[in-house]
């Protein structure tokens, strides 16, 4: 009889990449190489690669919900991440399921805007994700485009990067992480904004490269799997931008286009 205790247990709730570079396949990997045991329920099918999406087909939100309910029944989650969610039934059947699974903490990857700057979700979606799934997160993680569209307004530096993130944890997020990498400098910023008011700004090199595919996916990803591991946030925070760094740094190409980054094996606490 095998009496091996499970490994830290986290769940991704987002669509499929058929490329393999975003979506459930790198939350699925970087949960793996943060040693911990990842689970998926799908939101939306894709046909895509490294050149762009050539079909998207949603998953009914009952079953979406039904994933979920099988998922945390019966194996559980010791966090959750959740990705593409395609519209607002989806959404709600999220966040229910959720709900009924005594919500693990949540890291939400809010995901509205595509890298061409056309709207993925649209604005009845957002305002449901912002009304059911912002009071469950444990950190929300908006980039430059997506926390534009959250709060209406223009972000063009740091100091709008701290108002916008004050704003959108104005909406009802514990916890806000705003990537700061669609600005422009040699420096790549992030802004924290934790529970208890607190503030972190984060920086690093910006590494010069086309092979960023699945970056966002990864990060939240990473940080699930940080709480996951028992981390408290401002560490998973830390060491999920470590891990995408490294992973940036260590990026292939995959195809024709864009490549993604490498889903190497790492330990929060040594690397």
């Amino acid at each position: 009889m095998n009496d091996m205790k499970c490994p830290p247990r986290a769940l991704t709730i987002a669509g499929s990449d058929s490329g393999g570079g975003a979506g459930i396949q790198a939350d699925l990997k970087t949960f793996q190489a943060f040693g911990c045991f990842g689970m998926s329920a799908v939101t939306a099918l894709t046909a895509q690669n490294s050149q762009g999406v050539q079909g998207v087909f949603k998953i009914p939100a009952e079953f979406v919900a039904r994933q979920i309910d099988s998922v945390l029944g019966d194996i559980g989650a010791d966090a959750v991440k959740c990705g593409m969610l395609a519209d607002s039934d989806i959404i709600e059947a999220v966040a229910a399921a959720l709900e009924r699974g005594g919500c693990p903490p949540l890291v939400l990857d809010t995901v509205l805007v595509a890298k061409s700057g056309d709207p993925l979700l649209e604005d009845r979606a957002v305002e449901t994700m912002v009304r059911r799934l912002f009071p469950l997160a444990a950190l929300v993680t908006p980039n430059i485009p997506e926390a534009e569209r959250l709060t209406g307004r223009k972000i063009e530096g740091c100091q709008d990067m701290f108002e916008a993130a004050e704003q959108v944890r104005a909406m009802g997020a514990r916890a806000v992480l705003l990537k700061g990498g669609h600005l422009d400098g040699p420096r790549l910023v992030d802004i924290l904004l934790l529970p208890d008011g607190s503030a972190a700004r984060y920086e690093s090199e910006r590494v010069e490269t086309r092979h960023t595919h699945g970056t966002g996916c990864t990060l939240s990803a990473a940080v699930a799997a940080g709480l996951a591991r028992g981390l408290g946030l401002a560490a998973a925070v830390e060491a999920a931008r470590r891990y995408v760094l490294r992973g940036i740094r260590l990026a292939h190409a995959t195809g024709a286009g864009y490549g993604t980054l490498r889903h190497a094996p790492f330990d929060p606490e040594t690397d």
